[in-house]
């Protein structure tokens, strides 16, 4: 629902030199007020003191805590008379403890403690990644090439099975169960920090019979995935796929609380991809798709070193995010020239 945007910062992560923010180590939050005020007088207050500290939209910053405090997703969708009437001190109380973390630079989605994923609201808590707009996207893109292509990536149950690679808070296999009832999910992530919060929030919306979990690494464990993983339809990803050069410019909000092994991609953002790529004919039924977001650095990489390096994955297509910038990428397993060869020969 982000285009709720606050600071945990777009894909391109609101790149700045952050040696200045990452000096600042007090928040010097407002005095409580003498008595009570409005949500309205509590969020032009807090807007200002956010303006004054250099906290990152400060507008929406206020608004979202606030809304949250009142029990609603936006100002907007409260009752003006919400707004106007007087907080009691322990909401007063409340608005001060929350907003006073935002000072620290805090992304509001940890502070809420909660966020809105397409039709979702999943829990969130750091240092687990904070899943972007583009990650929407990506959802929506798969979606609709499986009700497009609903039978020919099928397993042995007749039902497709999607893997995700760095699952996080759960976000894009959540969403996708929730939007395809008859879809099976495998999900897995290095942080043990992501894994808890995947099932925690699989267990709030109760998809726990058709979602597995692992705490595996995808380049240390890949063993153990190819053996407890059988053929899938469709392995997404939204990997760590920063350039390590970038990490030192991230916003202070990215820098300070989201998990570093979740952006950081290596030398070329390709690490995680490489890897992922190169299990995918193992992991993928024949015609079976890889969804990769990704830097928009990342296709005119990825199309060579794919050609020169894994024969059975043939690279679809690249889709283009909201903004227009090359995002996503489509890749599909197909047989090798030597199977093919293979076949035809016994075919004759």
């Amino acid at each position: 629902m982000w285009r709720r945007s606050v600071s945990a910062g777009h894909t391109c992560f609101g790149l700045k030199g952050i040696w200045g923010f990452r000096a600042v180590h007090t928040c010097d939050a407002p005095a409580l007020p003498a008595g009570r005020i409005t949500a309205l007088q509590a969020m032009d207050l807090w807007k200002r003191h956010f303006e004054e500290r250099g906290v990152t939209e400060p507008d929406q910053s206020s608004h979202y805590i606030i809304a949250h405090l009142l029990g609603a997703t936006t100002v907007e969708s409260l009752e003006q008379r919400k707004l106007t009437e007087l907080l009691s001190l322990e909401k007063i109380e409340q608005v001060w403890k929350l907003c006073t973390r935002r000072l620290s630079r805090m992304p509001v989605q940890y502070v809420i403690e909660e966020w809105d994923f397409r039709d979702l609201t999943l829990k969130m808590r750091p240092p687990v990644f904070i899943p972007r707009p583009e990650t929407e996207e990506l959802v929506e893109l798969v979606l609709t090439e499986l009700k497009m292509k609903p039978d020919t990536r099928v397993g042995a149950d007749g039902q497709h099975t999607i893997l995700e690679v760095g699952c996080g808070s759960g976000a894009i296999s959540l969403s996708l169960l929730k939007s395809l009832p008859q879809l099976k999910a495998i999900a897995l992530d290095q942080s043990q920090d992501a894994v808890n919060l995947t099932i925690e929030n699989m267990l709030r919306l109760g998809l726990q019979d058709r979602l597995q979990i692992y705490h595996l690494d995808v380049i240390k464990d890949a063993q153990t995935l190819l053996s407890l993983c059988s053929p899938v339809s469709v392995l997404v990803s939204n990997p760590p796929y920063l350039f390590s050069e970038d990490m030192a410019s991230l916003e202070p909000e990215v820098f300070r609380f989201e998990d570093h092994s979740a952006l950081d991609g290596g030398k070329d953002g390709l690490k995680v991809i490489k890897q992922i790529l190169n299990l995918a004919p193992q992991l993928l039924l024949n015609y079976g798709r890889v969804y990769l977001e990704v830097d928009p650095r990342h296709p005119q990489l990825i199309r060579p070193w794919l050609k020169a390096n894994v024969e059975e994955l043939h690279y679809v297509e690249t889709r283009h995010d909201i903004t227009g910038r090359p995002r996503f990428c489509i890749l599909q397993k197909e047989k090798s020239n030597k199977d093919r060869e293979l076949n035809l020969g016994l075919r004759n």
